[in-house]
């Protein structure tokens, strides 16, 4: 869901006005707030965000229970594809595995508020159907090397 142009304001709009731009996101469930020099960020009220918390932790919560009585996951491997076109790249294991990972990073995202876990499995199996997706850099991809290609940066 996305905010429209009516639906945003800027922030010296909310420095200036801040109890017309309370209003104003009371009445319409949330504003953008667009900065200048900032990332945009959304002001809505707690209890509209706390039943889209409720709303995530319940369709979390249904999914984990369908592969709790169907361990294949076999009904969700199927709507994937409609989901997420480009998994018809993957092999049928490896859309189970998508599938049971992004039902996992779901539940986190629910349970513990950490969101970003499911953006990062959703990058990483894309990544994976973009390889595959081209014969020529997937052949190139499962070629063995060899020598030491140096240290490895981590980044946390």
């Amino acid at each position: 869901m996305t905010a429209s142009h009516a639906d945003a304001v800027t922030f010296s709009d909310l420095s200036r006005n801040p109890r017309a731009v309370a209003e104003r996101a009371a009445s319409l469930g949330r504003v953008r707030v667009t900065h200048r020099d900032a990332p945009d960020f959304y002001l809505t009220t707690a209890d509209r965000e706390d039943q889209r918390d409720q709303t995530l932790a319940t369709a979390s919560r249904l999914f984990l229970a369908l592969i709790k009585h169907d361990p294949t996951a076999r009904t969700l491997v199927i709507a994937m594809p409609e989901v997420f076109p480009w998994a018809r790249h993957l092999t049928s294991d490896e859309l189970r595995a998508f599938t049971l990972e992004l039902v996992e990073a779901l539940s986190d995202a629910a349970e513990l508020d950490a969101d970003a876990n499911t953006q990062e499995v959703i990058t990483g199996w894309r990544a994976t159907a973009r390889i595959k997706a081209d014969p020529s850099h997937y052949a190139k991809a499962r070629k063995a090397t060899k020598g030491d290609f140096g240290p490895v940066e981590v980044s946390a």
